[in-house]
């Protein structure tokens, strides 16, 4: 859709409302967190007005990266991030068909999601909400997703363009990068996403080569708009915006938080198109954007064909993809699946019993329903098999003691303090420990942002629900800030307590001795990762590696539950018998787990991100320049060593590496061969089965650095992967079809794609880590091929 610029003159008035009359109210409801308790928090409803007369309808927004974000039960997906786990673009689709409908079903319109940036920073706050370290990964779930969401006609918003790669100083750090990195590693998911249909595009907090990403116009203009051909409109995350000639820059929608930031698209846009700063034709596009794919999902006339709620259809999505996307990280003398063998379970952990349902901030959901692990794997146990719970973790904090804080505090006896609107309640002084030891904190601001730092470093930042932060304490006085502030008129409060290390060892101690009176102990493990802050280390939270660690030494056949949003250490690794990844898994995660512990599923998820053998064994580790940043500048130094392939360039060994996944059964690759036609590579070879029960298989393709091509290369990345699902004993000739395209390099220089020609070799197995078969094969020069 086209607007002349005498037509947009002519509807400034009633149409600029798109960029500038954003209405944002706050609405409370319950939910359950992960740790059971009952919160209240504000959910963010945002719509931006029609024109009626012009047959403009209103356009209604809502956060979406694991369902619908509204203030009502909706289906609680599983976090994206297990999503990618499955490798499924079809399993993908459902999820995103799911957001749609529910969506629509509930009057909105635009879903803020997916999010597609790269898993960068293995402690990332927000790595649950995205998909995977590895382009290839990001850019096929992502477009299966957005197929979803665009097929049943709601407008999907892919984010954040570009390289909101980490939560830590996101509104001030600015991403230092070479051109073929970014190319490479961060773009592939935001090209895929325009080629699926994406109806908008949010830009990021951050800058990116001392250039706001919202006002970016090398990002926006000259990547975004014209090299990937985006057709759809730019909008700023929230308050992300920093002046009106960002609109020139190509940005079309300002989205700002009410009461909290001026304008820049209200009258100070105004002014600037009066004057001349800003042309007029820069509105006439924005408009034009906006308009054009509100007339593409049918929003300009007349009403919107709402479907009806179907939780149930939902909730069988949820669930499969919380059995498709686990991951079993380790299986040692058949620990799992769980049999009539196993007379007596005890369930460790505050998870085992309240459901961990997903991570914090714009992704949280309220659920239709979420079932407890200990009911779910109560009902699924053989008859007499006996199943006992204890937390091992104390379920709550305690009030710090008043003598503990000087000069005095501002909480009350119960650990409580008022917060108003627009009123920063403060905090500076000293906290005085009794013992050295681990020391968690509890902080919880419903209705309201609060946070808590000891000694300089961040501990938890509670956004509208709680948020759990430990830190190792010596016997003594640490300095101590924490400040909190309500998000609406509503009067709430903050609290702040605390679990000291004589609480965790009782409590631990309990487990302990559960644990030594039963067959298998399974410890649910959790973290509690959130938007707007990166996690200390990759450590879990509250003293739980030594929960685990004590449970496994008093009983070796612990099998252990990850209930995580990402990347962790395991220091215990070696004492246990099985670990289980169920991520965040969403509502129906309860029964998903039960399933997979006695293998009625068959696990089949591989991790879509490196776990590190250590925190000091990352890419980003070692300098402050990689990260958080020195001065507001983080370098990516990695380059396009991004994820497995710095682990590669390097060297070190991880934890767990890309790709790595087991099964309850095993299978065979062999007589593996691959012949070019036309633009693609189709690899062929055989998989079979050699186990005794039925599983699936991603087999996965990577291929080596082309000598013909002049740029700088990875050792080995992924090119192609595909799903196989094997009876016991099964053969299959598998073929897994490669665009010639995945075998292109970035040049700088040429600002092209370039085929990487000649031999090339070829491995392929079942992670990054175990290729089995290497063959060589020579690519030739396609007409279109580098495409």
């Amino acid at each position: 859709m086209a607007l002349a610029p005498e037509t947009a003159a002519n509807l400034v008035q009633e149409i600029f409302e798109l960029q500038r009359a954003v209405r944002c109210t706050a609405a409370s409801a319950s939910r359950g967190d992960g740790m059971g308790t009952a919160l209240q928090f504000v959910l963010r409803l945002v719509s931006i007005p029609g024109v009626p007369r012009l047959g403009v309808l209103e356009l209604r927004l809502v956060d979406g990266p694991a369902g619908v974000r509204l203030p009502q039960p909706t289906t609680a997906l599983p976090v994206p991030v297990a999503l990618a786990s499955a490798f499924d673009a079809e399993l993908a689709r459902r999820y995103g068909q799911v957001i749609a409908r529910e969506g629509k079903a509930l009057g909105q319109d635009v879903s803020l999601s997916p999010m597609v940036n790269t898993i960068r920073v293995p402690q990332g706050g927000r790595n649950y909400e995205t998909f995977s370290e590895d382009p290839l990964v990001t850019a096929k779930t992502a477009a299966a997703e957005i197929e979803g969401i665009a097929g049943e006609d709601m407008i999907p918003t892919v984010k954040h363009f570009a390289l909101n790669n980490q939560e830590n100083n996101r509104s001030e750090v600015s991403v230092t990068i070479d051109d073929q990195a970014l190319h490479e590693v961060e773009l592939p998911g935001f090209a895929a996403a325009v080629d699926a249909g994406a109806g908008s595009v949010m830009c990021a907090y951050n800058k990116v080569n001392a250039e706001h990403s919202c006002g970016n116009n090398a990002l926006l203009n000259d990547i975004l708009k014209t090299q990937l051909g985006f057709q759809g409109w730019v909008m700023s995350d929230w308050g992300a915006a920093h002046a009106p000639t960002d609109l020139t820059a190509g940005l079309d929608q300002e989205m700002h938080w009410i009461g909290r930031q001026q304008s820049f698209f209200g009258a100070p846009l105004d002014a600037a198109l009066a004057n001349g700063t800003v042309p007029l034709a820069a509105l006439d596009d924005a408009v034009a954007r906006i308009l054009g794919q509100m007339e593409r999902y049918g929003f300009l006339h007349g009403e919107r064909i709402r479907p009806e709620l179907d939780l149930a259809a939902g909730a069988a999505v949820a669930q499969k993809v919380a059995e498709e996307g686990a991951v079993l990280l380790k299986n040692e003398d058949a620990a799992l699946p769980l049999t009539s063998a196993t007379t007596s379970i005890a369930l460790i952990g505050p998870t085992a019993k309240h459901p961990k349902i997903g991570g914090g901030g714009s992704a949280a959901v309220i659920p239709a329903f979420a079932a407890s692990p200990l009911d779910a794997i109560s009902s699924r146990a053989d008859a007499g098999t006996k199943v006992s719970w204890t937390s091992g973790i104390p379920e709550s904090g305690t009030p710090i003691p008043t003598d503990a804080l000087s000069p005095a505090s501002l909480l009350d006896s119960t650990g409580t303090a008022p917060l108003a609107q627009g009123k920063n309640v403060s905090y500076t002084g000293k906290l005085t420990v009794p013992a050295d030891g681990t020391y968690s904190f509890v902080l919880d601001a419903p209705l309201g942002y609060a946070t808590l730092r000891i000694d300089e470093t961040s501990i938890a930042a509670s956004i509208q629900e709680p948020a759990t932060g430990s830190i190792r304490l010596t016997k003594g006085g640490h300095s101590v800030s924490f400040r909190g502030l309500a998000l609406s008129a509503t009067p709430t409060t903050m609290n702040l307590t605390w679990i000291t290390p004589a609480d965790g060892a009782a409590a631990r101690a309990k487990a302990v001795e559960q644990a030594k009176t039963v067959h298998t102990p399974v410890v649910f493990a959790y973290d509690n990762a959130t938007a707007t802050a990166d996690r200390d280390s990759l450590s879990l939270p509250a003293d739980q590696d030594l929960l685990i660690s004590e449970v496994a030494t008093a009983n070796p056949r612990t099998v252990v539950v990850l209930n995580t949003g990402s990347a962790i250490t395991m220091p215990w690794i070696s004492k246990v018998s099985a670990v289980l990844n169920m991520y965040y898994p969403g509502q129906n995660g309860a029964e998903a787990t039960a399933r997979l512990l006695y293998g009625d599923i068959n696990p089949s998820g591989k991790l879509t991100q490196t776990f590190p053998a250590s925190d000091t064994a990352t890419p980003i580790a070692g300098n402050p320049s990689n990260y958080p940043g020195v001065e507001n500048v983080v370098t990516y130094s990695e380059g396009i060593h991004a994820g497995y392939k710095w682990y590669n360039k390097t060297g070190a060994t991880p934890l767990f590496p890309f790709g790595h996944g087991l099964s309850y059964t095993t299978f065979d690759y062999h007589g593996v061969s691959a012949k070019q036609e036309n633009d693609t590579l189709t690899v062929r070879l055989t998989l079979k089965n050699t186990g005794k029960r039925a599983g699936k298989e991603i087999v996965q393709v990577y291929a080596g650095p082309s000598a013909e091509l002049a740029v700088p290369q990875v050792e080995r990345k992924l090119v192609g992967y595909q799903k196989v699902d094997l009876k016991p004993g099964e053969n299959q000739r598998v073929e897994i079809t490669i665009p010639l395209k995945e075998f292109s390099s970035w040049n700088t220089a040429t600002q092209t794609w370039e085929l990487g020609t000649g031999n090339r070799q070829i491995f392929v197995g079942s992670s990054s880590a175990n290729l089995p078969l290497t063959f060589t094969t020579n690519i030739s020069e396609m007409r279109g091929a580098a495409g």
